[in-house]
């Protein structure tokens, strides 16, 4: 990874601890399993038969508790919760379903940790802006008519200087923003970006002194090391004092217990009817210690994260975040298991989430399939050992046939796909489009050498990554994949093209210390670089043992990396600033690849049959792509 901020700073040496577990769907026989029934229309007094249906799915959980096999008919609607849906190992064995699963008839089911926002009226001193009351709501996150709002967003007015408390600046504006200890400074370079509020604002001589929030400032100045980062924020969010623009929120707490929420309408937008939501619940769902349980043809919206609104902030990389502690945490997924066996989310629509959608921890034989995901706040799945924690068993996990798109809506930092510390784990045919940073993420920190084996990333099809951080990739690896090429990662017959942004991506991504992989059969361009990385020989961590064979690609190289006499992008290293560069690979071995010409590889690989191929073949294969919404393959993009 070529860092922007410094490589021995905090990020470099903190950031891959990480991950969670998940996929496969357990073998329920529903036909010997008992039948239970919750509709909207229900009751918890009824008994949870078919014309007697349960009203909650928490009610339904107490029933099947101890049965052994039970499957919950959900009725299409909205579940509004109340609290998360929490799996313990006596709800083993249960299947939780829209009702007609698998038919022509299967209900809409909405699981919904969030809160319909009404009584909307014009506000009687901000023009354009709408209000409404409610009580003691606290979130991150609006939706109206289902679309994600954005927080009001100012500026400084003027340059800023760093002090040990936060910020001077020449200017004024600062002194007219309205409850300051609201704000939110957002802080991006390179592959990083983080959070920090303001504890307030007082005036210093013509200007004003900025003082952030603690223990905030002291984290991202230890994480981030970097000056110039943190001296030009790239946004400065939520005072109602800043410009308002369509489709712009802020949640006003000006009076404990009676916050009230302020809008300003999009074009065709009538409050007095809008479908308002405020998501309130932290979790949806989460299992610990369970076996056999699915969830299937489900959707999970509307969950919110509040630990960036504490005054620890959100210093940030790669989905994990620091503590006062020391200790680097995930951000946790809305629906969340650990310690678990045989665990499958299937055919679930993941929605409108504050943080990242699915987290697996120490799960064997686990499987997410066929499932969408999009408009998280954070990251898609991830899976394995996840910080804090350096040891765990994540085996025989599957992640197939699932599109995830526009993910990392508010911290771009993230990735679609994390998978790290795992064994025997596949990761084949999915489509991942429109992320912030990387698509797929393989690899574990450098205190959990040894453990990665076995491990599949197959047929998946991605394109427009790097959407907004630099340093990332298509697919990208770092770290001991395996013991030798017989049980290293296998990486072959994807699809990663079309995501030409920023300074420095690339389609296939071996980073400092990749080990033992097989890359072969891919295509690979319209990219930064179409395969390459940062082999820290500086730092004892060198890419080294790595195969290429069979692939296509356009060999793309940034004119600011010298190009090698072998294919891929490998910045040198920097004698007068060893931590700013990088160095040579070792033991690379490249076996009948296709180069693609840089001007229009796209039509080149239409005019090969084995490169078209692998374009057709990759991504969600037939029996799920209709259910997923995308149409026919259209191969070439």
């Amino acid at each position: 990874m070529v860092r922007t901020v410094n490589r021995a700073g905090g990020v470099a040496a903190l950031v891959l601890a990480v991950l969670a577990a998940v996929l496969t769907v357990p073998a329920q026989a529903a036909v010997s399993a008992v039948q239970l029934y919750v509709a909207p229309w229900g009751r918890d007094s009824w008994p949870g038969t078919f014309r007697q249906p349960f009203a909650t799915p928490g009610r339904a959980q107490r029933e099947a508790r101890g049965r052994g096999r039970a499957v919950v008919n959900l009725r299409g609607g909205t579940y509004a919760l109340k609290a998360p849906l929490r799996l313990t190992g006596a709800d083993s064995g249960v299947v939780y379903q829209a009702y007609g699963y698998g038919s022509s008839r299967a209900e809409r089911v909405t699981l919904s940790g969030g809160r319909g926002v009404s009584g909307w009226r014009p506000d009687g001193r901000l023009k354009g802006v709408w209000r409404a009351d409610v009580g003691a709501l606290e979130t991150r996150q609006l939706y109206v008519e289902g679309r994600r709002a954005e927080r009001f967003a100012g500026g400084v007015g003027g340059k800023l200087t760093m002090t040990k408390t936060g910020y001077v600046t020449g200017s004024s504006a600062p002194l007219r923003w309205q409850r300051p200890g609201d704000v939110e400074f957002v802080y991006r370079s390179g592959y990083v970006e983080g959070r920090c509020g303001v504890a307030g604002v007082a005036r210093a001589g013509r200007g004003a002194a900025i003082t952030m929030d603690e223990p905030c400032w002291s984290l991202v100045r230890e994480l981030y090391a970097s000056d110039e980062l943190l001296a030009a924020p790239v946004a400065v969010e939520n005072s109602p004092g800043f410009r308002a623009r369509p489709g712009n929120w802020y949640l006003d707490r000006s009076r404990p217990g009676r916050h009230a929420l302020l809008y300003v309408p999009r074009a065709g937008e009538d409050m007095r009817r809008a479908r308002v939501v405020a998501p309130v619940l932290e979790s949806l769902v989460s299992g610990t210690g369970v076996r056999d349980v699915a969830f299937r043809g489900l959707t999970f919206a509307y969950a919110t994260w509040l630990a960036p609104s504490s005054p620890a902030g959100f210093p940030a990389a790669w989905s994990m975040y620091l503590r006062p502690d020391g200790k680097l945490l995930t951000v946790p997924g809305a629906v969340s298991f650990r310690g678990v066996e045989r665990v499958a989310l299937t055919g679930n629509r993941f929605t409108h989430l504050g943080a990242q959608a699915v987290e697996l921890r120490d799960s064997s034989g686990s499987s997410v399939v066929g499932n969408v995901i999009s408009d998280t706040s954070d990251g898609g799945i991830a899976l394995g050992v996840l910080p804090p924690e350096e040891k765990g068993v994540n085996r025989g996990n599957r992640v197939t046939d699932n599109w995830i798109h526009h993910t990392g809506r508010e911290y771009h930092a993230s990735s679609a796909i994390w998978d790290s510390a795992t064994q025997e784990t596949v990761l084949a045919h999915n489509q991942v489009n429109d992320v912030p940073y990387t698509g797929i993420l393989s690899g574990p920190s450098e205190d959990l050498r040894g453990i990665m084996r076995g491990n599949r990333i197959v047929g998946n099809r991605v394109f427009a990554t790097n959407r907004v951080l630099v340093d990332g990739g298509g697919i990208y690896l770092r770290g001991e994949q395996g013991r030798s090429f017989a049980d290293g990662a296998v990486i072959s017959r994807n699809a990663v093209t079309g995501s030409r942004y920023g300074i420095w991506n690339v389609g296939i991504y071996t980073d400092d210390s990749t080990n033992w992989v097989t890359v072969a059969d891919n295509a690979v361009y319209d990219y930064v670089a179409s395969i390459g990385g940062c082999s820290e020989e500086w730092g004892g961590r060198p890419v080294r043992n790595v195969r290429y064979r069979g692939n296509f690609w356009d060999d793309a190289v940034p004119d600011w990396v010298p190009r090698r006499p072998y294919p891929g992008a490998w910045p040198p290293a920097n004698p007068a600033n060893p931590e700013e560069g990088c160095g040579d690979p070792h033991d690379l071995t490249f076996t009948a690849n296709t180069l693609l010409p840089p001007t229009a590889p796209g039509q080149a690989c239409a005019t090969d049959r084995r490169c078209t191929a692998v374009l057709t073949q990759a991504g969600p294969r037939p029996g799920w792509r209709r259910g997923l919404g995308l149409g026919a393959r259209t191969g070439v993009r």
